[in-house]
């Protein structure tokens, strides 16, 4: 098939319209970076040709020649064939505007927290310029370490991760951006190596898919570490642990904030006592929560200490 694409299509008008028609017919599943057929196939292309990603319109009649054509097939082949992501075939991916080196020891950066750390968590976290100790649980790819470092320019931050794979990939973003003495990476399971350590903002994107939605996912998901997806039955798994932990490593006035997905209701039920604060960001009210220490800290009127984890 790729052969007669090879014969037949020229330009890259004619090999946009042939990726998005055979994407569209193998039903790829999006949502790395794109959402639709013609998104990611653009993309791709302009990345296989070393063109800029976001100038498509000039070069949509140029030709290509044959050891173009070639290299595009095999990237074309990998998406539809082998159900790659496409930042696996890229080894990149853009979350907010940077760019991050990435592999499959790593989930593919996304993150509904992104946003509301480059905006300094207003208008929640009072006075952004007193932030000088930041944590990161659940790093990955350090996207999310070093989108801190961007927001809180004085601001030294921990990032943790359970995976030494993750961290070397983590390393390499750090590195990329020049923020190693920043930056402190720490394989950890949470909390565990950070005995007495306390920030003023931890943020953690943890795992926190339910056990019938890791059932669920396209081939594409499947494809990045089941450690960093995979939360148990209701996808709380991770959070409890976070929760339960949390107020001993924060100081007063400290924030913590979690990204959990969808699992909002599931939450709340479990933890009626806590006064989650649910910012409004892209993709509803529901997937980010944000609850300072004294929230976390059992006081009298909230005497249940199961509440807390």
């Amino acid at each position: 098939m790729f052969d007669e694409a090879r014969e037949h299509l020229l330009t890259v008008r004619d090999w946009l319209r042939y990726a998005v028609s055979r994407f569209n017919g193998a039903g790829l599943a999006f949502g790395h970076g794109t959402t639709n057929a013609h998104d990611e196939a653009a993309y791709l292309i302009l990345h296989s040709l070393h063109l800029p990603i976001d100038r498509l319109e000039p070069y949509l009649d140029a030709r290509l020649t044959p050891s173009e054509m070639q290299h595009l097939a095999r990237v074309l082949d990998a998406r539809i064939h082998k159900r790659l992501p496409a930042p696996y075939i890229t080894h990149e991916a853009w979350l907010q505007g940077f760019r991050f080196y990435v592999d499959e020891r790593v989930i593919i950066p996304r993150s509904y927290l992104a946003p509301l750390i480059l905006e300094e968590f207003q208008p929640w976290l009072a006075a952004p310029a007193r932030v000088t100790r930041a944590l990161d649980l659940c790093t990955g790819s350090g996207c999310l370490a070093i989108l801190l470092a961007h927001a809180f320019p004085d601001v030294r931050i921990d990032a943790v991760d359970l995976s030494a794979d993750a961290l070397a990939v983590a390393r390499r973003n750090v590195a990329d951006y020049g923020l190693e003495d920043r930056i402190r990476l720490i394989e950890s399971d949470l909390f565990a190596a950070l005995p007495g350590e306390r920030y003023d903002l931890i943020v953690a994107n943890p795992p926190y898919v339910t056990a019938a939605a890791m059932q669920a996912l396209p081939p594409e998901y499947r494809h990045e570490p089941r450690l960093a997806l995979a939360a148990g039955e209701d996808g709380l798994d991770v959070v409890r642990r976070i929760l339960a932990d949390a107020a001993e490593h924060l100081n007063p006035g400290g924030w913590l904030a979690v990204e959990i997905g969808h699992n909002r209701p599931a939450l709340e039920a479990a933890y009626p006592a806590l006064p989650f604060v649910w910012p409004e960001v892209e993709g509803g009210e529901d997937t980010v929560f944000l609850l300072c220490r004294e929230a976390l800290v059992p006081t009298p009127d909230r005497s249940d200490p199961s509440a807390f984890g």
